[in-house]
């Protein structure tokens, strides 16, 4: 179901349908200590959910985070149609409010290049470019916010995870996010009409294998291994809601606390992972034949062996994102499909020659193997990619047994959103584009939820979540397949049709689902 340019809807609709939905929801904090609505994870996907929940009127709501502090950390993001059109349906506020964070990609913020427009011709616009192992362009991906906007009725932002996180945190009172607590375990208590969330608190700081790039000294298993150390000894205590929205990552604990006895609660490793490093010192020869041969002006491009091919088994081929900084440095990040105990452990120096290694087996170029030759050891990282199948079951499936099909996103008072339902790898930047998603389509059903006081009707917070789960599971599991096996490369015609499912759809149809 796709959408015309000419269907799409102005700010004073999206204005006109949220406050349809927020008609007699206003609510104020609970006089019994029980909040309606506590999100787990203060990430981009749960913090969307709480600005989106307020702009509804639902102010009884808190936000938890096990981070001991917010820092900053993760990568850029790039937040496309489809994520910045849920953010606008979230709160055109916040949607103002992340578009002015806008990166010029790897330049600096756009406002700052505004400043020079009047001095400096204008130049053309930057592009993501896609070749192949002879420099051949392949196709090319428009980074400014105008050119997306013109095809799909809305634009890109790039802009960090931090950054995002933070722009959404602002626009929250201070004291409804709270860091520093750990959710352990969750308790449904139906004689007080709600779920009980206990969560510890520690000054040490929790270690996420899923989730996080590292070096090629550290060990994921061991992290994972020691994550529970140092709250052992924590004072357990307990925060209870009428509904629990798990936005806490693809190592939810909600998810392994629900789903205790299926093999899918935990995070199934999807074949994948990505090698990256930044080279600063690179010999002039090297980096002429660089620019010459694949930037050639661009700030960002992909490599590949043949991005337009149709030979499946292509999908196990290393790709190269390959970026430079204006400092001059260059980076890269290779995605490539491994078995995860050739990178776990691995040193620096381990990283580079299983890098040389994948790219020679591959036929890359000598001068990007000189690249990956000289980088150096220390900075070298790797990072697994895991996957929470939308679909009932996947040849990741670790444990081989079909039978066993994925859990539910919702369980009782408590749902799943985000990561937490459905991680995937960055391939197709749709992670956090399709749990912003999530956030509009929960927000939506909780939003009626509250319209007709059914926060103690079982049937209708069960009945609600299914229809979340209807709507989003089928478009995840095509996301997921499209994302691991490149299918919109494969052809222009894949690559049209990939655009207007993810791009063009109506997001007022979610609406319409739960009214």
């Amino acid at each position: 179901m796709s959408e015309t340019k000419s269907s799409l809807h102005t700010p004073a609709d999206i204005s006109t349908n949220i406050d349809t939905l927020a008609e007699a929801v206003v609510s104020s904090p609970s006089l019994t200590g029980i909040y309606d609505v506590v999100v787990v994870g203060a990430g981009p996907v749960g913090l969307a959910t709480a600005v989106g929940l307020r702009k509804r009127g639902i102010e009884n709501i808190l936000v938890i985070d096990q981070t001991r502090a917010f820092r900053q950390v993760g990568q850029v993001l790039d937040i496309l149609p489809n994520g910045l059109k849920a953010i606008k349906y979230l709160d055109p506020n916040a949607y103002e409010e992340v578009k002015k964070h806008n990166l010029g990609f790897l330049n600096g913020k756009q406002s700052d290049r505004k400043t020079n427009e009047e001095q400096t011709p204008t130049k053309t616009p930057l592009e993501w470019v896609f070749k192949n192992l002879q420099g051949e362009r392949i196709r090319t991906v428009p980074l400014g916010f105008d050119e997306w906007f013109q095809d799909y009725g809305e634009g890109r932002v790039s802009l960090s995870w931090y950054e995002l996180q933070t722009t959404l945190r602002n626009l929250l009172p201070q004291d409804l996010v709270k860091a520093n607590h750990r959710c352990i375990n969750v308790v449904n208590e139906p004689e007080n009409e709600c779920i009980r969330l206990d969560y510890v608190s520690d000054k040490g700081a929790e270690a996420n294998p899923y989730a996080h790039w590292t070096d090629g000294d550290e060990s994921n298993e061991m992290q994972f291994q020691n994550s529970d150390i140092g709250y052992q000894q924590s004072e357990t205590k307990s925060i209870r809601a009428k509904l629990i929205v798990a936005a806490d990552g693809i190592n939810s604990t909600i998810r392994r606390v629900l789903y205790s006895d299926n093999p899918h609660a935990r995070p199934e490793y999807s074949g994948y992972a990505s090698i990256y490093c930044m080279v600063t010192e690179i010999p002039k020869e090297l980096r002429t034949e660089l620019e010459e041969k694949f930037f050639e002006g661009s700030p960002i491009l992909t490599i590949c062996s043949d991005e337009i091919s149709t030979d499946p088994t292509d999908v196990d081929q290393p790709r190269m994102l390959l970026f430079r900084r204006p400092t001059g440095e260059v980076g890269y990040a290779i995605h490539v499909a491994l078995p995860l105990d050739l990178l776990q452990g691995k040193s620096g120096i381990s990283l580079v020659e299983l890098a040389v290694q994948e790219f020679e087996k591959a036929g890359f170029p000598d001068v990007l193997i000189q690249l990956l030759r000289i980088s150096p050891p220390a900075n070298m990282q790797q990072r697994p990619f895991y996957i929470h199948c939308a679909n009932s079951s996947h040849p990741t499936d670790s444990n081989g047994d079909r039978s066993i099909k994925q859990p539910a996103w919702s369980a009782g008072r408590v749902v799943l959103v985000g990561d937490a339902a459905h991680g995937m790898p960055p391939f197709m930047a749709q992670g956090a584009n399709q749990g912003l998603e999530d956030a509009f389509a929960i927000v939506t059903a909780i939003a009626n939820i509250a319209q007709n006081n059914r926060w103690d009707d079982m049937q209708a917070i069960a009945t609600a979540f299914e229809k979340y789960e209807r709507l989003r599971r089928p478009l995840m599991a095509y996301v997921q397949e499209v994302t691991l096996k490149r299918l919109p490369y494969s052809s222009n015609q894949k690559w049209q049709e990939y655009n207007e499912k993810v791009y063009l759809r109506n997001f007022d149809r979610v609406i319409e689902a739960f009214l």
